[in-house]
């Protein structure tokens, strides 16, 4: 017997131990695991980032970033739009196999399907505290869901970042999603003055923790694609001030961030959600629409100041990040791949990296225009999939005095594009990059054919990879459309 109750205290001590060494184990592999900051802008463009070559604005925290980090040259979303961008951000699926189709607030009511599992739920299973401020614009709170849910002025970028004084200094690993509103734009600074500039959020008085940084009209940088007026430079100067909000808030939470002591086990990654909100970019598919900043600190990587021309979409930075958070890749099947292996080997490891894929189908809901986009190198072709329809206007960007000043005087040029052309698409747009940046040749003729009949297979394919219901809109199989069609 007392054999028996020996051998029973020897099996207890044992699994007791077994269970203290398990969890050791889980507990040194939380505690080395990195914080992880996930910086969305909304609405900036690759145009307007010293860091990226604009001498005129002034971004100095942004660049800083970019000598400590690496910058990416070749980064796009795969819908340049709020909601359907952010849904693709944060699971790593393209927003038309998740029923992201476009806004989720108001009278537009889109929303993920409730079986997707996001990134902040992954890794609040691994562990983290997960936490978010500023604008969310997802659906269902249940599919997005976060630890921590923080509140500040979504415009003051200097007040979010003191709002998450308790998150940065947890004893837990943390994601933080940090979602400010600027710079985008804000309600008619004069509803009675077509040409009054839109604000972006800026505002007389300025905001507690910010100085105030504005720009002479004359001196900012109007790029190509729009018309070089009076209007555009005064709501350039804007957008540039909006965004120097953004700079010294950024500033502040690396301050606090170096104040904790965890700064040498955080990875920053800056990025925008969608263009810059001017008519051509913000809800297009052209390059100043799905081109963005991606700016990325990994402090486990040792060269600095990197230059990536690597492509990658938004649809890689879930898998990228639950890498970095050293989660099992394949504990969540996404649509993109970890982009980590590119920070630690840029050379060797670009040439992987030339093929991507995007999709948008609305903005708001009145805004049905699907369309699929894939780059091959240098080739990037669009197809308009509603190419009958006129392209149809964000209702900020149609207010845009940007746009009025050539609306109401029936201007022929929008930029360097045709105002004719810019509202009326052919069905197919093929640009070669590298000879035409501003996509102005549409190459989708007979000369170009064997180019055009590959990049068609390659959309076709990625389509069907993705379960994209408009694949169907190639050659209306009522097979596709559901039992109720299936005659």
């Amino acid at each position: 017997m007392l054999a028996m109750m020996l051998a029973t205290l020897v099996l207890l001590t044992s699994c007791n131990e077994q269970k203290k060494s398990e969890t050791a184990e889980v507990t040194t592999e939380t505690e080395n695991r990195p914080n992880i900051i996930l910086f969305v802008a909304d609405d900036h463009g690759l145009d307007a980032i010293g860091a990226y070559g604009n001498p005129v604005i002034k971004t100095p925290n942004l660049d800083k970033l970019a000598a400590e980090g690496a910058k990416f040259t070749n980064a796009y979303c795969t819908s340049a739009s709020c909601a359907a961008s952010r849904s693709v951000i944060l699971t790593g699926k393209y927003g038309h196999a998740t029923g992201s189709y476009g806004h989720v607030h108001d009278y537009h009511h889109f929303s993920t399907y409730d079986t997707i599992t996001s990134l902040p739920v992954r890794l609040e299973q691994e562990g983290y505290l997960t936490a978010r401020i500023g604008k969310y614009h997802l659906a269902p709170e249940d599919v997005y869901k976060f630890t921590d849910v923080l509140k500040a002025d979504a415009r003051s970028t200097y007040e979010m970042a003191e709002a998450c004084k308790e998150v940065i200094e947890d004893d837990q690993p943390f994601f933080l999603y940090f979602c400010t509103d600027d710079p985008h734009r804000a309600k008619s600074t004069d509803p009675g003055n077509w040409r009054a500039p839109n604000s972006f959020g800026n505002r007389p008085e300025g905001y507690p923790g910010i100085e105030t940084v504005t720009y002479d009209p004359k001196e900012v940088l109007v790029p190509e694609f729009l018309p070089d007026t009076q209007e555009t430079r005064e709501e350039i100067a804007q957008y540039y001030q909006s965004i120097s909000r953004i700079d010294q808030g950024f500033g502040k939470l690396m301050q606090m961030l170096k104040e904790s002591g965890k700064a040498d086990n955080t990875v920053v990654i800056y990025i925008s959600d969608n263009g810059m909100a001017f008519p051509g970019a913000k809800t297009t598919l052209y390059e100043p629409g799905m081109k963005l900043p991606c700016i990325v600190k990994d402090p486990s990587v040792e060269a600095k100041g990197n230059t990536i021309d690597a492509m990658i979409t938004w649809a890689d930075l879930t898998p990228t990040i639950l890498d970095m958070a050293k989660v099992d890749l394949n504990s969540l099947k996404t649509h993109g791949r970890s982009f980590k292996p590119v920070l630690n080997d840029a050379k060797s490891e670009t040439g992987n990296w030339n093929e991507i894929y995007a999709s948008h189908t609305f903005h708001e809901i009145t805004m049905y225009y699907p369309m699929r986009v894939v780059r091959e190198g240098d080739y990037k072709l669009i197809r308009n999939i509603a190419w009958g329809l006129e392209y149809p206007f964000a209702s900020d960007l149609w207010a845009s005095s940007t746009w009025q000043e050539v609306h109401r005087h029936n201007k022929e040029f929008f930029g360097n594009r045709k105002t004719e052309d810019y509202l009326h698409r052919p069905e197919f747009e093929l640009f070669d990059l590298s000879k035409d940046p501003n996509e102005l040749n549409n190459l989708a003729d007979k000369n170009h054919k064997e180019v055009l009949d590959r990049l068609i297979e390659k959309m076709k394919a990625f389509q069907l990879k993705t379960k994209d219901p408009w694949y169907n809109s190639w050659d209306y199989d009522p097979v596709l459309q559901g039992s109720g069609l299936n005659l």
